[in-house]
């Protein structure tokens, strides 16, 4: 007996009571059967048991069993009769105050309406800050996105392919800001209803070790899952050939659905093989009619109003700026449409001059009277055209000094001046130089142009090239820009010939369709430095032209190509 009652003694892990340790294991189980027998007959068990423990009986009334019909307590999550909160932790929401708050928020609507309820109910400073208001905004749905009808119109190929979430390899090509991303985003939501996969990536820090990992889970999802992977690469220019060429077997056999967005042209920067694989959806510019809905579609959401001339049109929406802020802010109507001709068709710098134009003007904070017969409103913000184009500084023009655009403006600036149209030659000389061209490669461009396309119709044509070139090279940017200026509007409305160019071209074409070898030099034309040459018949025969006062009649072109003019040969 007093070994027993040495024996150490151990707590029940559901009653807390401490009893011998040989007695445990019979204990546990009666506390369990005690347990099983509250539940209500034909309940289902619960997937979990907590774990309940009654108060520890006091000292000197040890119970004979586990009393079933005392109350549990479990210390840390009881919620208390008075308070209804833990008594460990006050004030802190317990598990089931946090499962009701989630419900209540999944209830109150998607994720998109309850992003956007979020956005106007916020003051409008709150608004602007954090994400661009470009990514805020970005559409969801092909219903919300703006321009690009030639490509995806009512009817078109592609829209109908993607309303029957049927996408193929895409590579979409188009300049900053007209919706490629937003395109493949939309994309990405409609494959993820519809049970695909979607992938982003930028080519700009991916690495092609990333892209063999997509690869890698892309077959495993398709193998045990029968699950396609749309996997798309912004910026797909910036790998190289080789790491181009990694798409090219998965895209073949259809592991992967391929989507690349470029602002480059793919025929030069995309493996021609990978290129034949997919289609090329070519994006233009938005129209200023497109940048004009996308803008006011901003300026609703940020519950700005905008004045029109001689009258009003509110834009607000439900919790507009009035109702969350100490002030209403407005926009004028004419400072919209001028942000939609300075932005150039790229919506990212719109939205982002409509940004930072507002956060200027409530940065500022000057309360601005606005005219009664306008608005009938008390003090707000105005935002006018001047504010718009302050934030913008100058036009946003579309130029790239190593992409294809340059070579587009290059040649729009040639075949101006061969038409002898000198305000079009102005034009594009200007939209070069302002778009950060290199005025030397203007100039060097103006000497080939002065032999190509004026030639021998006015000889000095190549002298004022030349010319500009050198001063161009001694004075640079901008002092140099009227110097290729005067050039440009001196051969626009020069003599155009390319009887030199033409005649010079046959001569190539005469070399390259020779059949056998070309034939040789004659021997009368030939030098004849040393006394086996002469011997051999070098320069045997030949008149010395300025030694005659009459023509001489001599041949100088190989016997089969005697009498043949290559300056009045046309092409065939």
């Amino acid at each position: 007996m007093e070994g027993a009652a040495e024996e150490p003694l151990v707590r029940c892990p559901v009653c807390l009571r401490e009893l011998p340790g040989a007695d445990i294991n019979v204990h546990l189980d009666e506390c369990l059967q005690a347990g099983e027998d509250e539940r209500e007959p034909g309940a289902s068990p619960p997937s979990k048991r907590p774990r309940f423990a009654t108060a520890p009986p006091a000292e000197g009334k040890p119970e004979a069993a586990c009393p079933a019909a005392i109350t549990p307590v479990f210390s840390l999550f009881h919620k208390s009769r008075v308070g209804g909160q833990s008594p460990v932790a006050p004030g802190r929401r317990s598990g089931a105050g946090r499962e009701e708050a989630i419900v209540k928020a999944e209830e109150g609507g998607s994720a998109e309406t309850g992003g956007r309820l979020a956005l106007s109910g916020a003051s409008l400073m709150q608004r602007l800050e954090g994400k661009p208001l470009a990514e805020q905004l970005r559409p969801d749905t092909l219903g919300d996105y703006v321009g690009q009808e030639r490509v995806l119109g009512a009817q078109t190929l592609l829209r109908s392919l993607l309303e029957s979430h049927e996408v193929p390899s895409l590579i979409l090509w188009g300049p900053p800001g007209c919706g490629k991303t937003t395109l493949a985003h939309i994309i990405a939501n409609s494959s993820k209803k519809n049970g695909a996969r979607f992938v982003t990536l930028s080519a700009t820090s991916a690495k092609t070790n990333d892209v063999r990992d997509v690869i890698s889970q892309a077959q495993n999802e398709k193998r045990l899952f029968k699950r396609k992977t749309i996997l798309f690469i912004d910026e797909i220019h910036r790998f190289n050939k080789s790491q181009q060429d990694t798409f090219l077997p998965h895209v073949e056999c259809g592991t992967v659905t391929l989507i690349g967005a470029t602002t480059e042209n793919p025929s030069f920067q995309v493996n021609a093989a990978l290129l034949s694989r997919c289609r090329v959806i070519v994006l233009e510019k938005l129209s200023v009619e497109a940048m004009e809905a996308i803008l006011m579609r901003a300026v609703r959401s940020l519950g700005v109003q905008v004045l029109g001339q001689g009258k009003q049109h509110s834009s607000s929406v439900t919790g507009s700026g009035s109702e969350s802020s100490d002030f209403q802010v407005y926009i004028e109507d004419k400072a919209l449409s001028t942000l939609a001709y300075l932005c150039d068709g790229d919506a990212r710098t719109g939205l982002n001059g409509l940004q930072l134009a507002v956060q200027a003007r409530l940065a500022a904070g000057k309360m601005t009277l606005l005219d009664p017969t306008k608005s009938g409103s008390s003090d707000g913000i105005l935002i006018t055209e001047e504010h718009v184009k302050e934030g913008l500084q100058r036009s946003h023009i579309l130029y790239d000094r190593a992409g294809e655009e340059h070579y587009n403006c290059i040649s729009a600036l040639h075949k101006s001046m061969r038409g002898s149209d000198e305000n079009a030659s102005l034009y594009w000389l200007a939209r070069m130089l302002e778009g950060g061209e290199d005025p030397l490669y203007v100039a060097r461009r103006l000497v080939r142009f002065a032999s190509e396309d004026i030639g021998l119709a006015d000889p000095l044509a190549l002298t004022q090239a030349v010319a500009a070139y050198q001063g161009c090279h001694f004075i640079g940017m901008p002092e140099c820009e009227v110097i290729l200026a005067q050039c440009v509007v001196y051969f626009a409305r020069a003599p155009k010939s390319i009887e030199v160019y033409k005649a010079y071209s046959n001569v190539k074409e005469c070399l390259r369709m020779h059949t056998g070898p070309l034939p040789p030099v004659p021997l009368h034309l030939r030098n004849a430095p040393t006394k086996l040459m002469k011997n051999l018949g070098y320069g045997k025969g030949y008149k010395y032209n300025p030694m005659y006062k009459e023509p001489v009649d001599q041949d100088y072109l190989p016997e089969e190509l005697k009498g043949r003019d290559f300056f009045k040969e046309e092409k065939t």
